[in-house]
């Protein structure tokens, strides 16, 4: 992995963990609108370095490289920590391993269950296959969803494929959907997701109440995965100051 470092360092620090397929600079939008506030980290995962070759090892390994980097940069803990999708799910890995202290958490969308067996390797090359087409034929995409949210999911996958192409996203996706989050610590969590996507996003946020009641759940309506940060970046940031903001 690589980090990323920003912000004001006298500030509450905040790090940020991008989804399977792109790289930490689909957070700089958001980062513009929060570094004054915040001492900021930004991590590439493995698989997705930016000009760099790399493998996905695993959700496992990645929650244990950030957490050894926060331990040896930040003393062992985070003020705000927010992860989208795969993020997410390393998040909560963090969180499950407890090695380091995370005052408030945020998960959008991310996916804590596994899923059946026998659907896992079909889909995960299914999926590859999406983020192919996504580097290929970027114009048919832009054609065929003429959405800003779409144009910079296609920016962003066109960045970092040639990394480690789709075996990054068979590895990533086989790792994610293969793992069911058991138990999770932390005294403030959220997890956020979209109308869009809430007949996969429902069950996650069911699933994470089970562990831990007190979770505080944020359903965004007419989001797909990813599109609050995407589409609305000033939005996510005053939520994340708010909830930074907490004692």
């Amino acid at each position: 992995m690589e980090f990323h470092t920003c912000g004001n360092p006298t500030k509450p620090t905040l790090l940020l963990l991008p989804g399977l397929g792109v790289s930490h600079e689909i957070f700089l939008p958001l980062v513009a609108l929060l570094k004054e506030n915040f001492h900021i980290v930004t991590a590439d995962i493995d698989g997705f370095l930016l000009g760099k070759p790399s493998r996905f090892t695993s959700v496992d390994d990645q929650a244990a490289q950030v957490n050894r980097y926060i331990q040896e940069h930040f003393d062992g803990a985070l003020d705000v920590a927010y992860g989208l999708s795969l993020g997410g799910k390393i998040l909560s890995r963090m969180m499950e391993r407890n090695e380091i202290a995370i005052s408030h958490a945020i998960m959008d969308a991310a996916p804590l269950l596994p899923l059946p067996k026998w659907s896992v390797g079909p889909l995960r090359y299914y999926q590859a296959l999406n983020v192919w087409t996504c580097y290929h034929w970027t114009g048919f995409w832009r054609w065929l969803f003429h959405s800003h949210y779409f144009d910079v999911l296609l920016d962003e996958v066109k960045k970092v494929f040639p990394s480690d192409g789709t075996r990054a996203v068979r590895e990533g996706y086989k790792s994610v959907y293969t793992n069911k989050l058991e138990s999770i610590v932390g005294s403030d969590i959220h997890y956020w997701y979209g109308t869009k996507e809430a007949f996969v996003a429902k069950p996650q946020a069911k699933h994470l109440l089970s562990l831990c009641p007190s979770v505080h759940v944020e359903i965004f309506d007419k989001m797909n995965h990813g599109q609050l940060l995407v589409d609305h970046p000033e939005e996510v940031a005053k939520r994340i100051e708010a909830i930074g903001n907490r004692q």
